[in-house]
């Protein structure tokens, strides 16, 4: 199975990308292939509406070849678990992950529910305030997307300021600690199931429960 952790932060070896390495390690011990991408101080644009991801069908943003944004989307859906992390910038995500946010929800609603199924998991790092916001925006994505969200022991949180000052929240390192295990641990039962998960695609009504 396969993890991919997307870094919104431009911040190599900071405290998110600490957070996410704890989520992952737990993973890389019980087998699973990880992919650790850093997004954040990369050139990825917003999103404009255009819909020719939903005529075209090919899992692809057309202004993909002019940023990272096509690599990174095809490994999401490579993958069986996908974790979001995101410093607080201004009480949310930083720029860089709002632009992937908003263009993998669009395409994968675009292609036939692209990301259905999968894990979702979301991770902050802040100085002080703003993390649940931070953290609703990410977990946005895997909402609309008809992704699977484990809980963990708390807000999938962790509080520094400069780079590895999130070390010391020992907390936090539980907490991703026991998210790696969560994500694991789901993996392998939907793996163990072998069902095929409900999917609605998009312009479709929900199935009638009494039927």
């Amino acid at each position: 199975m396969k993890v991919v952790a997307i870094n919104g932060s431009p911040r190599k070896e900071g405290n998110t990308e600490l957070l996410l390495e704890a989520v992952l390690k737990p993973l890389a011990e019980s087998g699973w292939e990880t992919e650790l991408i850093r997004i954040g101080g990369k050139k990825i644009r917003g999103c404009c509406g255009c819909h020719k991801c939903w005529n075209k069908k090919d899992k692809h943003c057309i202004f993909g070849g002019a940023d990272i944004f096509n690599d990174c989307f095809s490994q999401a859906v490579a993958a069986d678990a996908i974790v979001l992390g995101s410093p607080v910038y201004f009480t949310d995500v930083t720029a860089e992950m709002k632009a992937f946010i908003d263009r993998a929800g669009f395409v994968a609603l675009g292609n036939d529910c692209a990301l259905s199924g999968k894990i979702g998991a979301s991770v902050v790092a802040l100085r002080r305030g703003g993390a649940t916001h931070a953290f609703d925006t990410m977990n946005h994505l895997f909402f609309m997307s008809q992704m699977i969200v484990p809980g963990s022991i708390y807000w999938n949180m962790g509080y520094g300021l400069k780079p590895g000052d999130v070390g010391a929240d020992e907390e936090a390192f539980r907490n991703m600690q026991h998210l790696g295990e969560a994500i694991n641990w789901l993996g392998k039962t939907i793996e163990a199931g072998k069902a095929s998960y409900p999917v609605v695609k998009e312009g479709e009504l929900p199935p009638d429960p009494k039927a």
